[in-house]
């Protein structure tokens, strides 16, 4: 029971997009979400504080932090001399995989939740005045929805570094003209081979994309330098 409730947290977690230091709702109110009891929720609460998902603050409430193992991937990368090809050689070993496991397992609630922010990027990317940062923020969570998809311990523990390896890319990329047409392209596709089960084009089309944005962040580092070379 208490592994099953701390799944539902984190699911909880991820599709409310909460972020490290949010404070999770009360224990009343959570069991009232989650359709359990105080009890159950305290005892997820507990096993998740154990594996540092969330913290308890006496007094102020359960809050959510990084796991341990982020921390030192996190510190890792900052103290690296990072580079577009390191950035996405990383994104490709995370998210193929991932995407092939998504579509393996086959979790309909989770597959809906992907589709769902699909929907809202595109109807946010159809907007005739562009939002970019609530762009950005939905091409990042359809990523990490489908990365919670595939159920894989290691990539639960590594979520945040995958996140802010899919943001950093997203920075060079998303406001590159004609990109975000293609990216529409891409994401349905990967989606199709999602909610087909076909593992092995859920791999490819995911691959598809990461290089195609690889290939668009060089471009555009390119244009950049002779930009400031010029000037």
């Amino acid at each position: 029971m208490p592994e099953r409730v701390a799944d539902e947290i984190l699911r909880f977690i991820e599709t409310e997009a909460l972020k490290p230091e949010d404070r999770l709702p009360s224990e009343r109110e959570l069991a009232e979400l989650l359709g359990v009891s105080r009890p159950s929720v305290r005892e997820g609460v507990k096993f998740l504080e154990a594996r540092g998902y969330l913290a308890v603050r006496r007094g102020q409430g359960v809050f959510i932090q990084r796991p341990p193992l982020y921390e030192g991937l996190r510190k890792g990368l900052d103290e690296a001399m990072l580079t577009v090809n390191h950035l996405y050689d990383m994104r490709e070993a995370l998210e193929v995989p991932a995407a092939g496991w998504a579509a393996k397992i086959g979790n309909e609630e989770a597959l809906e939740a992907v589709e769902e922010t699909l929907r809202a990027l595109n109807a946010k990317a159809d907007e005739p005045v562009k939002d970019w940062t609530a762009l950005q923020d939905l091409d990042v969570q359809f990523h990490m929805r489908i990365a919670a998809a595939a159920e894989n311990p290691f990539l639960d523990q590594t979520l945040g570094v995958l996140n802010d390896l899919i943001r950093e890319g997203l920075r060079t990329t998303i406001h590159v003209q004609g990109r975000l047409e293609k990216s529409r392209l891409d994401h349905e596709a990967i989606l199709h081979a999602l909610k087909t089960g076909d593992e092995a084009g859920a791999r490819a089309a995911a691959r598809r994309h990461i290089r195609a944005a690889y290939r668009t962040a060089m471009r555009a580092n390119a244009t950049e330098s002779a930009g400031s070379t010029e000037a």
